[in-house]
């Protein structure tokens, strides 16, 4: 690696690696999707009509499983799942501390309490023995988060709940097209909950799926999106009928023809999308895996991930700043990096609560050294290039 001063570093006015920022994740739209949506926007049905089916049909198809709705972003998903699986006020959900805050806030929309569990230190997903230690008599429910697009150890959780009569949610909103023991992600609980929105895999703008091989899970949430109607507006057409019943509080979670027309569109280009995705993260571990100043990410043998996130740790031992300098210094060198995630009990809103810090040890201490690098299908090799230099060029300036 080349050796490189601090003076040479653009935060401090050297030159950039990049001129222009590249981001660490970006949605990408092409001809065939504008077409799509076009086409809807040019028929009868703009929403709650045939393009919604269309889409769920392929989504479902394309993860193995029986049923899968559509709804309107990834938090609506994770709140509809609750409440298909008839969590209630005082019930306690398992989930892990480390996660996009939406994995716990869905547990408080139905009036639930979130119980913080430990993630593994090796994958940083939930820890089995962690979510065993964290149930009592309340608890109803564990929510695996397949974080960063790996899954998490399902057998292992699973072995928990079954242990304890627990359900069984996945948070897969960054694990679509991943593997757990050469079975996809969307077949490995009872619920399974994704995301649409721009930087995941295929995106709808906003939007969330939810699948499930439960014919009446299946039921609930439908009727869960539209108002807790237990017909939709195409299907009264459909019949000529205009009467319908609530029969249980609902939300407006539908997702309209035209975003579903752009999901489905893309959905044909998952598996190309991926196969660049985990191309870029081979280039990534190779070219760190002799930096003692990074830890790169650890797979076991039976996963296959998905790679939303490629989340590298520094050894801040070996460095002689903390993580924020080296987060601003690849931002100055035209390097998109971020942090994948603040512990979710450290939020105000959570230790308003009652929360504490410091019971969480692995994703608390871990949270400390994250830092996720831009991974999206369609960066160039020229982009690819630009991230490893900078990197090498940040912790060169850096390194004690």
């Amino acid at each position: 690696m080349t050796n490189f001063s601090v003076s040479q570093l653009a935060v401090n006015g050297g030159r950039p690696v990049r001129d222009r920022l590249l981001p660490y994740g970006r949605q990408l739209v092409d001809e065939d999707d504008i077409a799509a949506v076009v086409q809807v926007l040019r028929g009868d049905w703009l929403t709650t009509g045939p393009a919604v089916a269309t889409f769920e049909e392929r989504f479902a198809v394309t993860v193995g499983a029986r049923h899968a709705v559509a709804v309107a972003s990834g938090t609506a998903a994770l709140h509809a799942a609750a409440q298909a699986a008839r969590l209630g006020p005082g019930d306690e959900v398992v989930v892990p501390a480390l996660t996009f805050a939406a994995t716990a806030n869905a547990v408080r929309y139905v009036g639930g309490r979130p119980v913080f569990a430990d993630v593994r230190r090796d994958t940083l997903n939930i820890d089995p023995e962690a979510v065993d230690a964290a149930v009592t008599p309340r608890t109803r429910a564990v929510i695996a988060v397949d974080f960063t697009g790996q899954p998490a150890d399902y057998d292992a959780v699973h072995a928990v709940a079954v242990r304890h009569g627990l359900r069984v949610i996945a948070d897969a909103a960054h694990a679509l097209g991943a593997r757990y023991r050469g079975r996809p992600v969307g077949v490995l609980a009872a619920l399974t909950t994704f995301s649409l929105h721009p930087v995941k895999h295929i995106t709808a703008g906003e939007g969330g799926v939810v699948t499930t091989d439960d014919p009446d899970l299946a039921a609930r949430l439908r009727t869960f999106r539209n108002h807790g109607i237990t017909s939709d507006h195409r299907e009264r057409e459909a019949t000529g009928l205009w009467y319908y019943e609530i029969r249980e509080l609902g939300f407006n979670y539908r997702l309209t023809d035209f975003q579903c027309a752009l999901a489905e569109s893309q959905m044909k280009k998952l598996g190309a999308w991926l196969a660049r995705r985990r191309e870029i993260a081979d280039c990534y571990t190779r070219a760190f895996a002799a930096v003692p100043e990074l830890e790169t990410p650890f797979v076991p043998e039976w996963a296959e991930p998905a790679w939303h996130l490629y989340v590298v740790r520094l050894n801040l031992d070996r460095l002689a700043v903390g993580r924020r300098e080296v987060f601003v210094a690849l931002r100055a060198e035209g390097i998109g990096a971020n942090v994948h995630y603040i512990p979710v009990p450290w939020h105000p809103y959570y230790q308003g609560l009652g929360y504490q810090r410091g019971a969480w040890p692995v994703a608390e201490a871990e949270y400390e050294r994250l830092l996720s690098l831009p991974m999206w299908a369609g960066m160039r090799d020229a982009d690819v290039d630009d991230v490893i230099a900078a990197v090498h060029k940040v912790i060169a300036a850096y390194r004690r």
